[in-house]
C-alpha cells in the first residue's frame, strides 16, 4: 500500500487517461491547463502534436498520467500513419479516454469517424442493441467560453446523444474555468493503485524530447503555414562545463538541428539576416536554462531532409519509429 493511502486511510487511484480528438481541438492546452504549467507545446495550427507527452498529475488522492496524443486524422504521409499509430497505442494502454469536441464547431465526420474507431475497439452491445462502453469513455466538451447557459445545455445534450459517454464534463481550459471539474472526473474513472512515480515527477520527456519540441513550437508561432508540417527538430547533444567550469562562467551547449524539405524553406527559417533564430534562442533561454539546470547557450542548425515525411528511413532518424 501507498504511504498515502496508510496516511489517509483512503484508497489511491492511479492510472493513465488518453486524450484524443481531430487536430486543434485543445488537447495540449487542456493537459497545461490540468498540470498548471506547459507540458506540451500548442499552437493554433491543426497537428501541432507530433509525439505522445506523458504529462503526470499526482495529488494525496491520485496520480493521473494525461497522454497528450497526436490529433487523430486522415493520414496523407507515412508520417501521418505513424501519428495515427501512436494514438492506437496510448488508447489501448489507457485506462480511461478523454475524447474532446470543441463547443465552438459542429459535431463533423472527422469526430464521427474517431467515435467510430473508438467503437470498434472498446465497447459492445448489450441484448437490446445499445452500445456499452469496456471502459471510461469520456466525453470533454471544450472552449465553452464563447457560450452562454442554454447554449451549453444544448452542447451538453448533444454530446450525450452523440456519444453515450460514461461521462461527460465541460471546460475552458485556456480560461481555466471547471479544469478542477476534469481533474475530479477523470480521478474517478481510475482504477485503485498505487502511486506509480514520483510525487515530484510531471512528465516521462527526457531533457532533449522536452528542449526539441520546445524549439518546434517557437518557430510554429512564427512561421507561415507553408512549413509547420515539414519542420522537425532533434538535439544532437547537451554539453556541460567540466566541473571547475560550472562554479564559475561555465555553460551547457545544447545543439539541435532543424530539419526542413526544401531549400526555399531555408530563408524562411532563418529569416532577414538570422532574426528568427535570435527570437528563438531569446524566447527559450529562460525554459531550457531550467531544464538543464544552469546558464546554457542553444546553438541551432537548420539542415535539409528532402520528403522527410514519407521517407521510412529519414522518419526512424528523426524518432517517428
Amino acid at each position: 500500500m501507498n504511504e498515502v493511502e496508510q496516511l489517509e486511510g483512503k484508497e489511491y487511484r492511479s492510472g493513465f487517461v488518453a486524450v484524443v480528438g481531430r487536430p486543434n481541438v485543445g488537447k495540449s492546452t487542456l493537459i497545461n491547463s490540468m498540470m498548471g504549467t506547459q507540458i506540451a507545446i500548442t499552437s493554433s495550427r491543426p497537428e501541432t502534436t507530433r509525439k505522445v507527452i506523458r504529462a503526470i498529475l499526482t495529488t494525496d488522492e491520485y496520480q493521473i498520467v494525461l497522454v497528450d496524443t497526436p490529433g487523430i486524422h486522415r493520414p496523407r504521409t507515412l508520417l501521418g500513419q505513424r501519428l495515427n499509430d501512436m494514438v492506437d497505442e496510448s488508447l489501448s494502454d489507457a485506462d480511461a479516454i478523454a475524447f474532446l469536441l470543441p463547443a465552438d464547431q459542429e459535431i463533423g465526420p472527422g469526430d464521427k469517424r474517431i467515435l467510430s474507431r473508438l467503437r470498434s475497439n472498446f465497447s459492445h452491445k448489450d441484448e437490446n442493441g445499445h452500445w456499452q462502453w469496456d471502459k471510461p469513455i469520456i466525453g470533454v466538451l471544450t472552449k465553452i467560453d464563447g457560450l452562454n447557459r442554454s447554449q451549453l445545455v444544448e452542447k451538453l445534450i448533444e454530446l450525450d446523444q452523440f456519444g453515450n459517454f460514461s461521462e461527460i464534463v465541460p471546460v475552458s481550459a485556456k480560461e481555466y474555468d471547471n479544469v478542477d471539474e476534469v481533474r475530479s472526473v477523470f480521478a474517478q474513472q481510475m482504477p485503485v493503485g498505487p502511486q506509480m512515480y514520483p510525487t515530484n515527477q510531471i512528465s516521462e520527456e527526457s531533457a532533449e524530447d522536452t528542449i526539441a519540441e520546445l524549439i518546434r513550437g517557437a518557430f510554429l508561432e512564427q512561421l507561415s503555414d507553408e512549413l509547420p508540417h515539414s519542420l522537425a527538430v532533434t538535439i544532437d547533444a547537451i554539453e556541460y562545463p567540466e566541473e571547475d567550469e560550472s562554479e564559475g562562467e561555465g555553460r551547457a551547449h545544447v545543439y539541435a538541428s532543424i530539419y526542413i524539405e526544401r531549400s526555399s524553406q531555408k530563408p524562411i527559417i532563418l529569416g532577414r539576416g538570422a532574426e528568427n533564430l535570435v527570437r528563438v534562442k531569446k524566447k527559450l533561454r529562460t525554459p531550457i536554462n531550467r531544464i538543464v539546470g544552469m546558464k546554457s547557450t542553444l546553438i541551432l542548425h537548420v539542415k535539409i531532409a528532402k520528403d522527410w515525411q514519407s521517407d521510412p528511413k529519414k522518419l526512424e532518424r528523426l524518432g517517428f519509429n
